[in-house]
């Protein structure tokens, strides 16, 4: 009988911390993230705006440009000649 109550016990203490609410109101289903208190519903224009620089932007999307290029004339070059070239400055055009 004490080991009953024992158990019982022990499984409630377990169980109760996984069975508490969390406070969190969600919109839907796993949507339930909240902002906290202060934070602004819009983030543009507030203080949390980061204020990103459109040239440090467009960096990454150039340099994608630039390897797709690289990329398709390795892929003509090795179309042409049967042998992969990775230095495109060696490709003769």
């Amino acid at each position: 009988m004490r080991t009953l109550i024992l158990t019982l016990g022990a499984s409630l203490v377990l169980a109760g911390p996984a069975l508490a609410y969390d406070g969190t109101k969600c919109r839907a289903p796993g949507n339930c993230w909240e902002p906290k208190p202060g934070f602004p519903e819009k983030i543009a224009g507030s203080k949390y705006d980061p204020k990103h620089d459109p040239k440090e932007l467009n960096k990454q999307s150039e340099s994608i440009k630039a390897m797709e290029e690289r990329n398709k004339r390795r892929v003509e070059n090795a179309r042409k000649t049967g042998k992969f070239e990775y230095d495109v400055a060696k490709i003769s055009n």
